[in-house]
Formats: structure tokens, sequence, C-alpha cells
């Protein structure tokens, strides 16, 4: 991996890079994760989209041919339904679940090593809304950790509930971030927490009084709040290092937005996707890039420094699922199941491949390959290259992938759905290089 540009991507986070050229990985012992020193780059996942926040894992071999009876170090089954991705930290992985028709919400944690099962901690029961997205599920929102406590947020009772948990399920605070009661389009709720420095973020947004909001991580205190437009949207936010200050990313409205994560302060806006989105957005040096799919398809480019100038915008789109960014190129798997390449400075079109569709979960980059699946169960494998679609592997699973996956330490988390006659069950596998694991 470039070593210029994961330290760029990294930044923000704080990863301190010891020793990285291709092959080798950063030392789990030498450095954590800049604010967060219990918490390590190479063989943690804490929050959404992984260290660095933009789906980059670290250069670790891990298996890029894998199924439900290939490479698998464990695979558990998971109680409830749920579409929030695998948390990882030290010898633990967390999920949240939600049993709909007991109306109530759970945290998970499995050992690491064996997918045990270790506790179930249940944080609320009662006020699941009417209706929801079919797409969506009562537990969408992936948990973040800063190596000491976990951050779930739920929507119930017409409200946003955040809950801090310690690592043995314990409850140590929380807070109702704020009314939340969608009349319009009634989808439910999808953003994850955004850890930054003492706080934790929440984003809110439906057709009412949307906020984003900093709760502070030891009390759950209200450090700010900042209105959103009143309309429905489902974007995480997230915090990158642009023109050597942090700033705060979030698309939907019709817009592009950066805000100061310190304060909530708007910094810049431009025009930009559709009124709803719901990927997190992300970023290749100072250009982000953001897509839509709601009720236009949109994809755009936008210098984030200087005059914030739109630097193209293309008619595809990624509405629930995020894009990858990676040595001046984006990569893109529309919902219907079409992959693109595209150059960041100007939005020339390198390639592009028909796959298959739909598409919701997020993709990851890991030593060199990306690692991106489809509703329908299949993962596929292929390399970051802007001359052509280079395949290595097409992997299927199980019956449906909504979650995206977790990379870490040398192993692949992934959450996924297998029906049998009519009945679903949701699995949480472990893949690792199974034969290196055994010498």
């Amino acid at each position: 991996m470039n070593l210029k540009l994961l330290r760029n991507a990294c930044q923000i986070c704080g990863i301190v890079i010891g020793v990285l050229v291709s092959g080798a990985s950063v030392s789990a012992q030498e450095k954590g994760i800049g604010d967060f020193p219990k918490l390590s780059a190479k063989t943690d996942w804490p929050w959404w989209r992984g260290p660095t926040r933009n789906g980059f894992a670290d250069n670790a071999p891990v298996p890029t041919k894998f199924s439900n009876a290939e490479n698998v170090v464990w695979k558990v089954p998971v109680p409830g339904r749920g579409h929030s991705s695998p948390t990882v930290v030290g010898n633990r992985v967390f999920l949240t679940t939600a049993d709909t028709a007991k109306q109530i919400h759970s945290v998970l944690a499995y050992d690491r090593a064996d997918g045990k099962q270790l506790w179930q901690v249940e944080v609320s029961q009662g006020g699941f809304p009417e209706h929801n997205h079919a797409k969506n599920t009562e537990a969408t929102a992936t948990i973040a950790s800063d190596g000491e406590r976990l951050f779930a947020s739920f929507y119930h009772h017409d409200k946003i509930e955040v809950f801090a948990l310690d690592f043995h399920g314990k409850i140590v605070w929380k807070h109702d971030a704020g009314p939340f009661r969608p009349r319009r389009y009634e989808y439910g709720y999808a953003p994850s927490p955004l850890i930054y420095r003492n706080s934790v973020i929440i984003a809110a947004e439906y057709d009412g009084d949307s906020f984003l909001v900093a709760l502070d991580r030891k009390t759950g205190e209200q450090v700010w709040k900042t209105p959103r437009p009143k309309s429905i949207s489902f974007s995480t936010p997230v915090v990158t290092n642009v023109a050597g200050h942090d700033e705060m990313l979030i698309s939907g409205h019709e817009q592009v937005m950066a805000y100061d994560p310190g304060t909530g302060k708007q910094l810049w806006s431009v025009p930009g996707t559709t009124f709803a989105t719901c990927g997190t957005m992300v970023w290749d040096g100072d250009i982000v890039f953001a897509s839509g799919g709601y009720p236009k398809a949109e994809t755009v480019a936008v210098k984030a420094s200087g005059d914030h100038q739109v630097l193209w915008r293309n008619n595809q789109k990624c509405y629930e699922q995020s894009m990858l960014a990676f040595e001046g190129y984006l990569y893109a798997l529309t919902d219907n199941g079409i992959m693109f390449c595209t150059r960041g400075t100007d939005g020339k079109e390198m390639w592009r491949m028909r796959l298959k569709g739909p598409v919701s979960a997020s993709p990851v980059l890991a030593n060199r390959h990306i690692y991106w699946a489809n509703e329908l169960g299949t993962l596929y494998v292929f390399r970051p290259n802007p001359e052509k679609f280079e395949l290595v592997a097409e992997n299927k699973i199980c019956t449906d992938s909504f979650p995206s996956p977790a990379i870490c330490g040398g192993q692949i988390f992934l959450r996924v759905g297998q029906a049998v006659d009519g009945v679903r069950q949701e699995w949480l596998y472990c893949f690792g290089n199974t034969k290196q694991a055994e010498k």
C-alpha cells in the first residue's frame, strides 16, 4: 500500500506508521490510534469503516478465497436481526441486534479466538417504530469503541438513544440524543456513532428537528448540538484532515457539507448529490467524494480545500453503500451491480464491469485487494487497478449479506444471513488463512 496515501488517510486518527512497506504491517505494540492508545491500527476494527475511517485495513495477509466451509476459523449463530457490522477490539468482537417480536435492542460480545458468545445485554425494550424499510433493521448502526467503552445508538420510543457500555457489558451511561419520528418516509434509522477526541457524535435526520450532536465520551453530557435540514437522510458523518485541519463531512439534502467536529460549526457547503444519501463520504488527498440515490442518482467530487470547487459529477449512484478512494481513483459498485473505476481529479471513467446487484455493503481494502459483497451473499475480491478490472475471487457465503466486513489482524469478520426452508438465521463468521494457522 502507498505509504504517503495511507498516512494521509490515517492522519485524523493519529495513526503513526512505524515501518510499512509492501507486505509489512504496523506493529500493534508500538503505537495506538492517536487519542486512543488502547486501540491498535493493526489488530482492531474499532468503528464504522475501520481505523482510517476510509475503509482501509492493514497489509496483513488475509484469504481471498473463502466460503461457509473454506478458511473458516469459526462461525456462530447471531440471535435476532441487524445490519450493523462487526466491531473488533482486542480479543472481542461486538455487534448490535434486535428482537423485533419482543422489541428488544441488545449488544453482543464474542470471544475473538473461538467465537463463543461472552454476553448479551438488553439495553432497551419496547417503542419500536411501526414501520421500517424492508432493507433496514432495528439494529443497523455499527458500534464505535474508544478502547475502553462501546457506544451504540438505537431508534425507539420516537427518539435516538445512545448507550455507553464497558467491555463486560455494564451500561456506563445512556443519553436521549433527541427526538426522531419520521412521518413522510418511515424507513428507520441507520447512522453509526462517530468518535472524535473526547466526544461521540450522533446524526439524526428526518422530516422534523434533525441534528448532529456531540456527547462527552466519559459522561454522556452534551458538548454541542447543530441543526440539520428537515428531511430524511441516513449517512454517517466522517472526520478527515484537509489542508491541515480536521473536518467532519456529511452528504444529503442535495449538499456536500463540512463541519468543525470540535464545535459543530458549519465550515462550508456546496450543491451535490441528492436529497437522501446513505453511504459515508470518502476522500483521496483533498478531494472528497459523495454519492446518493433518491430521488435521483448522482456521484460528485469536490475539492475540499481552497474555494471548494465541484470537480465533476456523474449520474451513477451508490445509495446505501459507501465507495472506496485509493491512489487517485474512485471505485464504486453501484446499486445494480456495475463496478466503476473513475479518475478522481476529473471524473474520467477508466473502466466499468457488470457484476451482480443489488448492493448494500461497503468495501474494505486489505493487502491490496478490495473486498465487496452484494446483497445475495456473494463477496467479490478484486485488485485496485485503474487499467482494468482484475477479479481475484468470487466467494458465495450465504443467502444474503448486508453488513460490511471488518478486516484486521489477518482475519475477516462478516455478518450474514442464511435462509433454510423459509427460516432465516444470522451468522457471524471469522475467516483466516487456516492452513497458515496450522503450521
